[in-house]
């Protein structure tokens, strides 16, 4: 088991779009009220008194959609500021970025995923579940701007979607070859959204890289990172390709993460709800520190078997949450 050393920090479960794969149509989507998320304050008690201390050094902001948050910009600078953040990173949709990016650059994020599920706009605006004007060159023009900005590395995720999306496979690898982009393709997980998108489920990320291969050849890539994506690169690219194969290959042993709610729930798992932790409930209560970080070491050490590859064994528990709500 690697060292579990980087907490994904949702900040809230609302998003401006309504992705299929993330909150799917008819789901009951019950957002958190603003007075049962974590504080700004309480979210950076818990980073500096908690989680630094059991060695957390390694922070990436999501949602929902994170660039929501109130005061982001802020928040991001508190976080980026404490001598012991080693890195700070963000996901985001993209749909507010091009009048944000400067700002959180400054406050000190350098790192940031961007969703990009097609570079069709009509394709781009179904998946997103848009039905007013598209919002594809919004996008866009965000991931524009976070290039001039200077992020770097500046990922794109990709979830590719059986006889949706998966045609464009090659054009977004294809980005690659001039720019130092990262394009990572991510594996579609069917929780509760199968349905919407035909029988074949989802698409291998070795079927991906086999075309690839075929247009260009391609080669391993030596990238130190922090996600599960094993990393590609075409040759003479300038950016890389990642392949997130949570469906085809499971990477739960060589996990490093987990995951706070935007609510103040601790989960080791992205698809496990038996593990958890309250934070917030304690910390309102006003348990003091040291008991909370012995209840976080407690959750740690239980980390490795608590994962989502225990999902056929039926270990994994009653899964009732859209992934909107997952804060992944």
């Amino acid at each position: 088991m690697n060292q579990v050393d980087y907490l994904r920090i949702s900040l809230i479960d609302r998003c401006n779009f309504r992705c299929e794969y993330c909150m799917p149509e008819g789901a009951s989507l019950d957002y958190i009220l603003k007075q049962q998320l974590l504080t700004d304050e309480e979210l950076l008690t818990l980073i500096q008194e908690v989680f630094i201390p059991v060695g957390f050094t390694r922070f990436r902001l999501t949602g929902g959609e994170p660039l929501l948050r109130p005061g982001v910009v802020e928040l991001v600078g508190a976080i980026a500021s404490l001598p012991e953040t080693q890195d700070l990173s963000m996901t985001t949709n993209g749909f507010l970025l091009a009048g944000m990016a400067q700002d959180l650059y400054n406050a000190g994020l350098r790192r940031i995923n961007i969703s990009l599920d097609s570079l069709e706009p009509e394709t781009f605006d179904k998946i997103i579940g848009n039905r007013s004007r598209s919002r594809w060159q919004q996008v866009w023009d965000g991931i524009q701007t976070a290039h001039r900005v200077g992020f770097d590395p500046l990922k794109l995720n990709v979830v590719v979607i059986p006889d949706v999306n998966e045609e464009e496979v090659l054009d977004l690898a294809a980005l690659t070859l001039s720019l130092e982009w990262h394009v990572r393709f991510i594996e579609f997980m069917p929780i509760g959204n199968a349905h919407m998108f035909g029988d074949r489920g989802w698409v291998s990320s070795e079927e991906l890289r086999q075309r690839i291969r075929d247009r260009w050849g391609l080669t391993s890539a030596q990238v130190c990172g922090n996600g599960p994506a094993d990393v590609f690169q075409i040759p003479g690219a300038k950016g890389t390709l990642g392949f997130i194969s949570q469906m085809s290959e499971c990477f739960c042993d060589r996990c490093n993460r987990m995951r706070l709610s935007a609510d103040g729930w601790l989960r080791p798992c992205l698809l496990n709800e038996i593990g958890q932790l309250d934070l917030k409930t304690a910390l309102r209560a006003g348990v003091d520190s040291a008991e909370l970080r012995k209840q976080v070491r407690q959750l740690l050490a239980a980390k490795p078997e608590i994962n989502y590859k225990g999902r056929d064994s039926g270990t994994t528990g009653a899964y009732t949450r859209t992934m909107s709500q997952i804060g992944g």
